[in-house]
């Protein structure tokens, strides 16, 4: 698993009992799952009494490598014996491997729901739709004949299956040069196939 340089630094203080006690480890690996899993937390998971005695910058730093290694792991679907591989190598003891490779399994489920969930793919227009506008007046009254097309692209996004619209106004010229990109594209693609 390759991670940075800081990552590894923080993840070995992380590992050291003299800087990070039983409970206060627990409680920060706990704090970097939750940070990850609910989007409703924020800093104060790191507020926890039994943390304050922490340099906030080291609690910071471990909790960014804490919270690194753990999607790396999960974007890599590690196991158990990838995992504690890794953590033996930045010199955690049993006691921790075992409560990492504890949380780590109780939470894959929904991280791999939250790494599943990023989006990968553009989205696909599944259809448009346009009206004809025509403005006739300004807000400050001045007289303006002038026509607008109002645009709605339907889209699929594929990895969330949610169906988004976008819509956007433009003028004839507009229209006409997004209409001749887009043949432009067309076209391009049709020889692209073709080769």
């Amino acid at each position: 698993m390759e991670l940075s340089e800081y990552v590894q630094k923080g993840f070995q203080m992380l590992a050291d009992p003299g800087s990070f006690d039983s409970n206060a480890f627990t409680l920060l690996l706990r704090a970097a799952f939750q940070s990850l899993l609910d989007a409703q937390a924020d800093e104060a998971v790191l507020d926890h009494p039994d943390l304050k005695h922490i340099d906030p910058v080291v609690l910071k730093h471990c909790h960014t490598a804490a919270a690194t290694y753990i999607l790396e792991a999960g974007k890599q679907r590690a196991d158990k014996s990838t995992l504690s591989t890794y953590l033996e190598d930045c010199k955690f003891d049993r006691e921790r491997i075992e409560l990492f490779c504890t949380e780590y399994q109780n939470n894959k489920n929904s991280l791999e729901s939250l790494l599943g969930s990023i989006g990968r793919s553009l989205p696909h227009i599944t259809d448009v739709s346009w009206r004809l506008e025509y403005q006739i007046k300004t807000n400050q009254l001045h007289k303006m004949y002038r026509p607008a097309y109002l645009v709605t692209l339907n889209v699929e996004n594929t990895d969330s299956r949610s169906h988004p619209e976008i819509s956007f106004s433009c003028n004839m010229e507009q229209l006409q040069d997004l209409v001749g990109k887009l043949k432009d594209a067309s076209k391009s693609l049709e020889r692209a196939t073709q080769l």
